[in-house]
């Protein structure tokens, strides 16, 4: 029920601001590929702009040799260490429009707010998965690969190298994880993702070995996903950012990237100079990789998605 619109007197007050704000939050939760590949089990724990979650994790424990040596054997305790680390709510958007009076009983409310609402989401998943992605920066460099130029016959070498790579790191997707299955966008099998742009997907799609693996009988796991291949689930972004035809492509799985985000607060002001109502959102959002090392990355040429043959 919105106490500003009750003031103002306005008719249907108790539906206008928290139900528009609730079935964009709703959207927003499933929406992006960047929702599909994160971890997002700490949302839960706090809702508003510059609040800080503390990650604590426990430190390796030693396993060592086991004797009954009266003089070495026996059992040696270990102190374990832990760490910290932060994930801050710091990032933030907002949106404001103006819906006249006119316009409104012209287009009927529902249509009108659902509109809207599918503008408003389509921005700030622009801004989440640009975001998101930026986690590349973050891989370790044995992680990484630089300066490939992309075709059909190496497609999916590339990305056996990456699956190697995560699994070298034990970065391996466990169905039964609680990150896994708390994450919406998750279904089926678990495996290790790998987001890529329209560009690199033109050239898989020619890759004898994509064709096959699809065909053989691969199974199309989330909503946005065009197949599976070399163990990896793919995704396609229009998010990935492309320099000169080089583009990122970023494979990991999702208890590598730690992410908060919900829309912290929706409101209906009535315009003071024409007969409408401004309303206007804001999106509240942080990142953190926790495992970097469960993420791998290779920065490819991808002029040959120009080139038909």
């Amino acid at each position: 029920m919105s106490e500003n619109a009750i003031n103002l007197k306005r008719q249907a007050a108790e539906i206008l601001p928290e139900v528009w704000s609730m079935s964009l939050t709703k959207k927003l939760d499933k929406s992006g590929v960047g929702m599909k590949v994160v971890n997002k089990i700490y949302e839960k724990d706090t809702s508003h702009f510059g609040d800080t979650i503390n990650i604590g994790e426990i430190g390796d424990v030693n396993v060592v040799d086991y004797s009954e040596d009266v003089d070495t054997g026996g059992v040696t305790y270990q102190r374990v260490d832990a760490k910290n680390q932060q994930l801050k709510l710091d990032q933030s958007k907002a949106f404001g429009v103006f819906i006249s009076d006119i316009t409104l009983r012209q287009s009927g409310q529902h249509d009108l707010q659902r509109k809207f609402e599918d503008r408003a989401k389509t921005a700030i998943d622009l801004a989440k998965d640009t975001y998101i992605l930026s986690a590349f920066s973050e891989i370790p460099e044995e992680n990484k690969l630089t300066d490939v130029s992309l075709t059909p016959e190496n497609a999916y070498k590339c990305l056996v190298w990456l699956a190697k790579t995560l699994k070298n790191n034990n970065a391996i997707q466990q169905a039964n994880d609680r990150v896994f299955k708390t994450n919406q966008a998750a279904a089926g099998e678990a495996m290790p993702y790998v987001i890529i742009n329209p560009d690199v997907e033109a050239i898989l799609l020619q890759s004898p070995d994509f064709i096959h693996s699809t065909n053989a009988g691969d199974r199309v796991l989330r909503e946005g996903s065009i197949g599976t291949i070399a163990g990896l689930d793919v995704l396609v972004s229009t998010n990935l950012p492309t320099v000169e035809n080089k583009v990122n492509i970023m494979a990991g799985i999702n208890e590598a990237i730690a992410y908060v985000g919900n829309v912290s607060s929706i409101e209906s002001i009535r315009d003071d100079k024409f007969f409408g109502n401004n309303v206007r959102g804001l999106y509240v959002y942080g990142m953190k990789v926790v495992l970097p090392k469960a993420l791998a990355g290779i920065t490819v040429d991808v002029s040959a998605a120009n080139t038909i043959v």
